[in-house]
């Protein structure tokens, strides 16, 4: 996947990354001479860099995808019939204040909008 500036989109593993860190701690040149020689923004060395100097080479270890454990973020199927009626009193109670606040949603996935309520009669 190309970038505007050019640079490619390309996954890395953690020892390559340190490699050239490295290369460009034990260098003369500064990061933009590696920004070029290998294709990678700026930005994203200077970020490996940072976490090499903090963390070392588990620093550099991709944080992104799936990892195994807790699923932050995520809403927990409900286990027994309580916690599947606390679950719905949650969905309801976000459910009237955004009504409250004067949307309605209507569709659903991609094609979910938010619509003012304030132009329509809501008897």
């Amino acid at each position: 996947m190309s970038r505007p500036n050019g640079t490619k989109n390309i996954m890395r593993t953690p020892e390559e990354k340190a490699r050239i860190i490295e290369e460009y701690l034990n260098g003369n040149e500064g990061l933009h001479y590696y920004e070029r020689k290998y294709n990678i923004h700026y930005q994203v060395l200077h970020r490996w860099y940072n976490k090499y100097l903090k963390e070392g080479i588990e620093g550099l270890k991709s944080r992104t995808g799936k990892t195994k454990g807790s699923k932050k973020g995520r809403p927990q199927k409900p286990k027994n019939r309580e916690e599947e009626l606390e679950l719905r009193i949650m969905k309801l109670e976000i459910e009237n204040a955004r009504l409250k606040k004067g949307y309605l949603v209507k569709g659903g996935g991609a094609q979910k909008e938010y619509v003012t309520t304030y132009d329509e009669n809501m008897k």
